[in-house]
């Protein structure tokens, strides 16, 4: 049975470690990488391992997976953190703002890798209370969606009977957390129309198939999936985020290249989408003589919260910052490779707060001044380390 002094030692112990968290977390703001492009970044996980005397092994590349075995027999929970960073160029004023121009850690991934480093720290000094064994890891390629993918063919989830993540989150304020049951995240679906007309003068369209208009009516057409095919409460997006077409004011376009996404949360819905987009993007076309193919990739699934492993997740945030420290946010339509893992092994992702407008840490994620408040990584840090403990205590098959 799990002790109130175990608690308050995972709360002592992440304050302590705060600045070395913090830490770690500016060491990788300033020195971001792009996905599957970690080096090094992994590097650097790979040298606090070290110090720490913690076995790990390398994955996908650039990730690492690591594990701490506790002195006591039981069940497996892995902890996963992303570690990449975003093409986007940094617009704050800290000190320890990127040093390479035009990538940033926008998302928040720094402070993912740093607190999971914290935890590992405390989880590590603590192996006489782990009833099991905790698998940390690092994930490189989270914003390109191809890193969990990799992880996982590389066995991260291998044996494993939970999973447990967090994502630092801009709208949640700092000193509050959401790990509630179910949907949590879309899927984030890629999609790609080339549109084939025939070109001419722009004087003489009678002559021609114009696959500008063509790719313009397939952009407003695909919408009524939305307002007419989709029941109401199944929310969601079709976004064409792209169109090129044409090539000169008085040229009938004889080509048209488009681009776009879809989100949703129920997995019905998704596996329908190709088809329904199909049809309307072939029939829409043909109405203007036209011809149009779509190709579809199912990039990242909708991210849905096991309801045990929510349940204990807030459990553990109570733990650490009491009953008013679990928050309840709406689900949102970003989407994130964690769910890949949890069609793999049931978990549960958590979003930890760093809002706090006094500090100008209100700018959303994936913006040039996203910005986080820091007394959100201590949390953090606590957040992972408790919930293994939790999990291996508490999670019954």
């Amino acid at each position: 049975m799990q002790t109130k002094e175990l608690v308050k030692d995972i709360k002592q112990l992440a304050k302590e470690n705060r600045d070395y968290v913090i830490s770690l977390r500016r060491h990788f703001h300033q020195y971001p990488e792009l996905s599957m492009e970690e080096y090094e970044t992994s590097k650097k996980v790979k040298e606090e391992l070290d110090k720490m005397g913690i076995e790990y092994r390398s994955a996908a590349g650039t990730g690492i997976i690591a594990t701490i075995k506790g002195d006591k027999p039981g069940k497996t929970i892995a902890l996963r953190a992303d570690m990449d960073a975003l093409p986007v160029e940094e617009l704050t004023d800290f000190d320890f703002k990127s040093k390479i121009d035009g990538r940033m850690h926008a998302c928040g991934h720094d402070s993912h890798t740093a607190m999971l480093l914290g935890a590992a720290k405390i989880l590590n000094g603590m192996k006489d209370k782990i009833n099991g064994t905790v698998r940390l890891l690092f994930q490189p390629g989270e914003e390109s969606a191809k890193g969990a993918f990799a992880m996982i063919d590389d066995g991260a989830v291998d044996g494993v009977d939970g999973i447990f993540g967090i994502h630092i989150w801009a709208q949640v304020p700092v000193g509050k957390v959401s790990v509630e049951a179910g949907p949590r995240m879309a899927c984030a679906d890629w999609f790609y129309i080339n549109v084939k007309g025939k070109g001419g003068h722009g004087s003489q369209p009678e002559n021609c198939i114009d696959a500008l208009v063509a790719s313009s009516a397939i952009v407003m057409n695909l919408q009524t999936l939305v307002s007419r095919e989709t029941r109401p409460h199944d929310p969601l997006v079709l976004t064409v985020g792209l169109l090129k077409s044409g090539t000169r004011f008085n040229v009938v376009a004889e080509e048209g290249y488009m681009e776009g996404t879809t989100r949703c949360f129920n997995p019905e819905l998704r596996k329908q989408l190709p088809v329904k987009m199909e049809r309307i993007i072939k029939s829409t076309a043909e109405a203007f003589g036209a011809t149009a193919k779509l190709e579809f990739d199912f990039a990242v699934a909708p991210t849905i919260n096991d309801e045990q492993c929510a349940k204990i997740g807030q459990g553990s945030v109570e733990k650490i910052l009491g009953p008013e420290g679990n928050y309840h946010f709406e689900k949102v339509t970003g989407g994130e490779d964690f769910s890949h893992y949890l069609e793999k092994v049931p978990g549960a992702i958590a979003f930890v707060g760093c809002r706090n407008e006094e500090k100008d840490c209100c700018y959303a994620h994936h913006n040039g001044k996203f910005a986080i408040d820091e007394d959100g990584i201590e949390v953090g840090t606590a957040l992972y380390a408790q919930y293994a403990i939790d999990f291996l205590n508490k999670y019954e098959k």
